[in-house]
């Protein structure tokens, strides 16, 4: 995947007459290219606040971090710190009915529509920028090309392409109006969490003064916990799902794929739901994206891109030759949530690995005075519980008994875990609104 984030440098390839045999990234001077506008935009016939993100494509050459735009990365969901947004522009979307939808920077580089609206069919669209340094910019006429109605979701039990077992995701949808052929898949996953050595008890740490002499002063209890152990984490798709109607602009979708996900994969232990949603593309947009498809497929991008390979749908106004990155989109939008157990696919076996190291320790309580000026030798101990504690590292587990923990060179009165094992540190506390258990 760190090919992908030299996306930035696609535009460049643009610019020469043929195939390229090397590319020499050392070569590339910050005073000889302009960072390129990056314009991301997926409007929708679905009555909401539309969005519209404005970026520049890194000229650093980075290639640990990713500092430079990567289409592959879903629109809102990447690190904003780590892109460099485009503020101060002002947006509007204009259609050739005259509406006009005014939108408004909210955080950086990201613009939202003061008002919700929705796209018409039958309405032809354009995204209409100027940036702050008064360039601007017009998307190519957008329009809803149809709309298809997803009809069906569903898990099956499956085996992968690699011959790894897991739970399969698959869609239906039969169209509704316009022409439904082309289809882009995203979706948003939220799972149950439920810290593999949680307890109803925690400890209670107050008056620590680790530096008192003789001896460090503190009072630790262990109390009923006061907050849940169970939490709720939601992800975003990152990665490009397409599919077509075989039979033709009007036909029905049957069993298109979504997502797999192993059946080893944490995210699945307990509860797991799945909002997908399907997009009816323009044949340019679903070749746009099939074709960057391809490219993340290739061990070397620069390679196998040729010259006018990938066609961006935003441009200067005046003329002007500029490579803009990034691709606008009118689509229309159907949507519908599953929600599956680890057991109705694997009963009675065992739950995936929590992805973090659990072992059981038992730490002495206290520790020498950290202000305590004589003589010490080696002290074969694990960092103490009230230290451990006072930096939030562990959580308690249970009180200790011989031979609970073998592997113990200084047993204290407790066994405690990592944190991350005993509370829930990966997602929210909040039951989402639309989570049901049954």
């Amino acid at each position: 995947m760190r090919l992908l984030k030299y996306i930035f440098f696609i535009g460049l390839i643009f610019l020469v007459g043929g195939c390229l045999d090397e590319f020499e990234i050392e070569t590339l001077d910050q005073d000889e290219q302009s960072a390129a506008l990056v314009v991301e935009a997926v409007l929708t016939n679905e009555m909401i606040t539309q969005k519209v993100y404005l970026s520049r494509s890194s000229l650093r050459l980075d290639l640990e971090t990713d500092t430079v735009y990567n289409p592959f990365t879903p629109l809102g969901s990447r690190a904003l710190d780590s892109v460099d947004m485009e503020g101060g522009a002002t947006v509007r979307v204009l259609g050739d009915n005259g509406a006009e939808y005014q939108f408004t920077e909210g955080d950086e580089g990201v613009y939202l529509s003061n008002q919700p609206f929705a796209l018409e069919m039958g309405v032809g669209y354009t995204l209409d920028i100027t940036t702050r340094n008064a360039v601007e910019y017009i998307s190519d006429p957008l329009t809803v090309q149809g709309n298809s109605q997803l009809t069906n979701i569903y898990a099956e039990k499956a085996i992968n392409d690699s011959g790894e077992e897991g739970v399969a995701i698959y869609v239906d949808s039969q169209p509704m109006e316009g022409e439904s052929q082309f289809f882009k898949y995203v979706y948003e996953e939220t799972y149950k969490i439920i810290p593999p050595f949680s307890s109803e008890f925690e400890f209670s740490l107050t008056d620590y003064d680790p530096c008192a002499l003789p001896e460090p002063t503190y009072n630790l209890e262990v109390v009923e916990k006061t907050g849940e152990s169970v939490c709720f984490n939601t992800v975003a798709s990152n990665q490009i799902v397409q599919g077509s109607a075989l039979g033709g602009a009007n036909s029905n979708v049957s069993g298109q794929m979504v997502r797999f996900i192993g059946k080893d994969n944490f995210i699945i232990s307990h509860r797991y739901s799945i909002l997908v949603q399907q997009q009816v593309q323009s044949a340019d947009a679903y070749s746009f994206y099939e074709t960057l498809n391809s490219f993340s497929q290739s061990d070397n991008i620069f390679s196998q891109i040729q010259p006018g390979a990938l066609y961006a749908n935003v441009h200067r106004k005046d003329g002007s030759a500029e490579n803009v990155l990034g691709y606008v989109e009118a689509v229309g939008v159907s949507d519908q949530r599953l929600f599956f157990n680890y057991e109705d696919f694997f009963p009675e076996e065992e739950l995936p690995p929590f992805p973090f190291n659990c072992n059981l320790s038992s730490p002495p309580e206290s520790h020498i005075s950290y202000c305590f000026s004589g003589p010490t030798g080696p002290n074969p101990c694990p960092i103490s519980i009230i230290e451990s504690v006072d930096q939030g590292v562990i959580s308690f587990y249970a009180y200790y008994s011989e031979g609970a923990v073998p592997t113990a060179t200084c047993p204290g009165p407790y066994i405690v875990v990592p944190r991350i094992c005993g509370d829930c540190l990966l997602g929210q506390k909040e039951t989402p609104e639309f989570w049901i258990e049954e």
